[in-house]
């Protein structure tokens, strides 16, 4: 899941305490991480990639994303765990990434297509709509958190390829944790700081009780959504854009997000 003095100051105070925490890593235990470090799994060793300055493991613990006429409330944590690189870019290995966890979307599928006749053929899970967020580019940590994402539109019945965004038109978001100032009709929204704290007994660094916002970005038409209830399956992308309110503008949508992050050298995790 600051104009980021919040995530720039922190991650500047991090970066020097790393290397003193390199100094008091435990013993080399290969590629596993050491017991203890085990959420940070998702970061490539040193060997696998020297440009790793540190492990970090994120995770957004609640807020909401809207997004057009759709706004999903955050329930359920996403957590995205890497290694940082000098440049700020976050990359991870096969343990890594972003966790692929489902937020339930109001409305369902009704909602989303507009189709009342659905709640007669359907039972209550197959009207359910979860939306969960996937990466289709490199996040970036350094004066902002850069995050190219699309979203997944799931259900039983309306195919698996139902998105929002791709690689080539993703979702962009800019979060920060300092006041926004994005196009109208949305008015500036304020992030707030996450609280520094280092554990000495395990040389982690704690970020908690941060809010990352952005309310600037666009968001593209959703593709792909094939309703399958009959014989024939129906392409539904206009119905679900109307909907939705898709594409929506910049200056339209809007996400806040709770944040919380644990940050360690990678010999550390792995050891020296």
């Amino acid at each position: 899941m600051s104009s980021f003095h919040a995530g720039r100051r922190l991650l500047v105070i991090a970066a020097g305490a790393l290397t003193a925490l390199a100094m008091l890593a435990p013993v080399a235990h290969g590629a596993t991480p050491l017991p203890g470090y085990t959420q940070f799994a998702g970061c490539p060793t040193q060997a696998e990639n020297p440009a790793v300055e540190s492990c970090i493991r994120s995770t957004i613990t609640g807020g909401h994303f809207k997004m057009g006429s759709k706004n999903v409330p955050i329930k359920n944590p996403i957590a995205l765990t890497g290694g940082r690189l000098f440049n700020g870019d976050i990359i991870w290995n096969s343990e890594g990434g972003l966790s692929p966890s489902k937020q339930e979307v109001p409305g369902g599928l009704v909602g989303l297509t507009g189709l009342d006749w659905l709640i007669n053929v359907l039972n209550a899970e197959q009207l359910k709509v979860y939306a969960v967020t996937e990466t289709v580019g490199t996040p970036n940590l350094d004066t902002e958190l850069r995050l190219p994402i699309r979203v997944h539109l799931i259900n039983p019945v309306l195919g698996n390829n139902c998105y929002v965004g791709s690689a080539a038109n993703p979702i962009s978001l800019n979060m920060i944790t300092g006041t926004t100032s994005p196009p109208p009709p949305n008015a500036p929204i304020t992030g707030k700081e996450a609280e520094f704290s280092f554990d000495e007994a395990t040389s982690i660094i704690h970020l908690d009780n941060g809010v990352f916002v952005d309310n600037s970005f666009a968001a593209p038409a959703a593709k792909g959504c094939v309703l399958n209830v009959g014989p024939i399956p129906l392409n539904v992308d206009a119905l679900v854009n109307i909907q939705s309110g898709l594409p929506s503008p910049a200056g339209t949508n809007e996400t806040v997000q709770n944040w919380e992050a644990e940050i360690t050298a990678p010999e550390t995790v792995y050891g020296p």
